[in-house]
């Protein structure tokens, strides 16, 4: 899928010279940002969401001690 970024111009001269300097493409640095990134990007706003739905009363957390028990765990070895 093509995708348009448009960057200030001294994060684009910083990206040619990194794929100048390592001889890959600008594509390649971008797709390799994005991946390292997105997880954190999914982690912040995703658990956000999460925060907000427990702050609500729309979803309810578990201490470790319950879900032990729950499953049936040995505490002692977590």
């Amino acid at each position: 899928m093509a995708t348009t970024v448009q960057l200030e111009p001294a994060i684009e001269q910083r990206l040619d010279q990194l794929a100048q300097r390592t001889g890959r493409t600008k594509s390649f640095h971008l797709r390799q940002l994005i991946e390292a990134g997105l997880d954190d990007l999914e982690d912040a706003y995703l658990g956000a969401a999460v925060a907000e739905r427990i702050r609500l009363g729309q979803e309810r957390n578990y201490i470790l001690d319950e879900v032990v028990s729950e499953l049936g765990l040995d505490h002692a070895a977590l």
